[in-house]
């Protein structure tokens, strides 16, 4: 069961959704303390346990159809363990739930209700919002942009022109990712009867807008200024990794699984550009 559960939370995705709210925990706060830990522990472990475990729980007959699952890009678990994976993903959740709230404020539970709503309703009925195209992309980016807000307000802070600006390339970032991620999933999600951003453009326009997003992302990061703005050379990877797959046509649309491969790696080494300019910003501005 163990091995279960640590297949459904993905652990090559934990860092997307723990760095993004350490790394605004700390910089507003300054300091290592207990709900720095908490919270990183919550968003790397349970917060992915809950996300992908509920959706290959309600994924599972159209993900027996797609042929890239069952390994690092989502389980496909016997029916016999959904039940107990959908309980220890409530149940890992809970205490780190109830230590949040106790030391944040209403603005804070606001944020965090948001995201663990946008969590289950990403893949759970009666919602399903990964059925409904646009929304399944706003969505999906709540998921690693909430975490990255939740982490601001609990430290203390107050989002200013230049944090909004980030938050919002990075959600557009977010939307980019999950709108191309999407691609390779056409054939299967259409013969599954399954909507998308990508079923309803097409795979070629759906990377078209996907790169129109990471553009903008980047665009935005340069009106915050240095260091931050130097962030702004990061969408270059992902528009490299997008572009060529241009021009694929629905019925190829599986080809775009090894841009998405690519795309998992180019997550961690631009997570280690962004650690050393956060360092950088720490130094400048202490």
């Amino acid at each position: 069961m163990i091995t279960d559960l640590i297949a459904a939370s993905r652990p090559i995705s934990w860092i997307n959704t723990a760095f993004p709210f350490a790394a605004a925990y700390l910089l507003v706060s300054g300091e290592v303390d207990l709900t720095l830990v908490i919270g990183t522990v919550f968003f790397l472990i349970p917060y992915n346990l809950a996300m992908y475990g509920i959706n290959d729980v309600f994924d599972y007959a159209s993900d027996l159809k797609n042929p890239r699952k069952g390994g690092v890009e989502g389980a496909l678990l016997d029916p016999r363990r959904h039940r107990g994976v959908l309980i220890a993903a409530g149940l890992s959740c809970l205490p780190f739930l109830m230590y949040l709230v106790i030391v944040g404020d209403p603005v804070s539970w606001l944020v965090l209700a948001i995201s663990m709503f946008a969590v289950y309703a990403y893949s759970a009925p009666p919602f399903r919002f990964k059925e409904i195209p646009f929304l399944d992309s706003i969505t999906s980016s709540t998921h690693f942009v909430s975490p990255a807000l939740f982490g601001l307000l609990l430290a203390g802070g107050t989002p200013d022109a230049g944090s909004i600006t980030i938050l919002v390339a990075f959600f557009l970032w977010g939307m980019a990712s999950h709108a191309f991620g999407a691609v390779q999933d056409v054939v299967p999600d259409r013969d599954g009867g399954i909507a998308s951003i990508a079923t309803v453009l097409g795979a070629a326009w759906t990377v078209r807008v996907a790169q129109l997003f990471w553009t903008a992302a980047g665009v935005l990061m340069l009106t915050t200024g240095p260091p931050a703005a130097w962030a702004a050379v990061l969408a270059i990877p992902y528009l490299i990794a997008a572009g060529p797959f241009w021009r694929v046509d629905d019925a190829d649309s599986a080809t775009a699984n090894r841009g998405w491969k690519h795309f998992l790696w180019i997550n961690y080494a631009c997570g280690f550009v962004v650690t050393m300019l956060l360092i950088i910003t720490a130094i400048t501005s202490a």
